[in-house]
């Protein structure tokens, strides 16, 4: 079976829906979307540098900020099998971590997920995936791609859209479990376990 897909589909440039709002724009100056790129300029750049994702595990807090419950998305992937994975993204020209953070989560997770971003870009693993498998634990087909991971708190409610189907909630253990891990396309289960860990509600598998 083909390794899967790290990230989402890149939105639609023509105009849309998942760029951060004006106001909030890391530079306002910059043409409207020159972030983003034809197929056919990602597919070259794809195949001579890294690309740079972020990547989330959205969780739900306690009142003493543990964490009680983790999300994990359903998605169709573009062989059309329905997958479990993350909320992920590329990083674009002239965007901040934080924006890119937020763009992905609003994207898939809907306006109304209000997710509380740290205060730190400071990412609690650095996962590589590489189009070849053996080089790491994780595998993307189409690139060298390189994702900054980060665990986030969300307190709205959670209506994923786009081309995330529905937002799987689960204990902290069974996110641990084997079953889920395996599940997780593009070794995400491990990038999962070590979220879990970083944050210290790690069950046993």
């Amino acid at each position: 079976m083909a390794p899967m897909s790290v990230g989402t589909p890149d939105p639609d440039p023509s105009g849309s829906s998942s760029r951060p709002n004006p106001g909030t724009e890391p530079n306002s100056a910059l043409e409207p979307n020159s972030a983003w790129l034809s197929d056919l300029e990602l597919a070259d750049i794809r195949r001579r540098m890294p690309i740079l994702y972020v990547e989330a595990v959205p969780v739900r807090l306690d009142g003493s900020g543990q964490v009680t419950e983790v999300g994990i998305l359903l998605r169709g992937n573009e062989w059309g099998k329905i997958t479990r994975t993350l909320v992920s993204g590329r990083v674009m020209y002239g965007e901040t971590l934080r924006h890119a953070l937020y763009r992905h989560l609003e994207k898939d997770l809907g306006p109304m997920a209000f997710p509380q971003l740290p205060p730190s870009p400071v990412p609690f693993s650095v996962a590589e995936y590489f189009p070849i498998p053996g080089f790491s634990g994780y595998t993307d087909d189409r690139q060298h791609a390189v994702a900054l991971a980060y665990v986030v708190p969300v307190t709205g409610t959670c209506e994923p859209r786009q081309d995330a189907l529905e937002i799987t909630w689960m204990t902290p253990d069974e996110a641990s479990s084997q079953d889920v891990h395996d599940d997780l396309e593009g070794g995400r289960g491990t990038l999962l376990r070590t979220a879990l860990a970083s944050v210290g509600v790690l069950g046993r598998p």
